[in-house]
């Protein structure tokens, strides 16, 4: 999966193709869709949700620039997958779930995986979560027509926030920079992913 879907298609982040490479996508996917754990596809988790894909899972990862001691937000725990990944690469994530199933699915998966710098929490994403911000890094798995503003609010000076904003099958993986005294944003490439949902979005 890692040489043909991720390499191949241009992740050049070691740290990122090292997670990768790490972190067996397979636990963190429904048992009858086991035989497609390491295709490059989303894949059904429940409660209209869906694991994305390896590559944008990658892409999305890169696209943070994570250097290990970072504090992250995640939005949108889901299976989880993406949660693993970001712990190895960051000191530590806050990730929120507005579903109670996928959040402690996620959670249970998570820690017997032996993960212990990360914590979960069913709540709405689009709201943030004020309580340990500024985040360094801000990663939203799904799609909304603008960033919701409590999020940019909790961005760090400096920080990188990456989520997909459009709407139905017309959306732009967004890179936003987070400056002093402005904000820059990078458009990467087109994707799709489930809506968000919530006060903000």
């Amino acid at each position: 999966m890692v040489r043909e879907q991720i390499i191949a298609r241009g992740i050049k982040d070691e740290r990122v193709i090292q997670a990768l490479e790490k972190v067996p996508r397979h636990n963190f996917v429904p048992k009858k869709y086991l035989n497609s754990a390491y295709d490059d596809s989303p894949l059904p988790i429940g409660a209209g949700q869906t694991i994305s894909q390896p590559y944008m899972v990658a892409l999305m990862s890169q696209c943070l620039q994570l250097k290990e001691k970072e504090t992250v937000l995640e939005i949108g725990t889901g299976s989880g997958y993406q949660t693993a990944i970001l712990a190895e690469l960051a000191n530590y994530v806050y990730s929120l779930e507005r579903v109670m199933s996928l959040a402690k699915s996620a959670e249970k998966i998570l820690k017997n995986s032996g993960y212990r710098n990360l914590q979960i929490k069913a709540a709405d994403g689009t709201m943030g979560w004020p309580e340990y911000a500024p985040y360094k890094g801000i990663i939203v798995t799904a799609a909304a027509p603008a960033i919701p503003k409590p999020l940019l609010e909790q961005l760090d000076v400096e920080g990188r926030l990456v989520m997909p904003i459009g709407g139905g099958f017309n959306q732009i993986l967004t890179v936003v920079n987070k400056h002093k005294n402005k904000i820059e944003v990078e458009n990467v490439c087109g994707c799709v992913f489930v809506p968000l949902v919530g006060k903000y979005a």
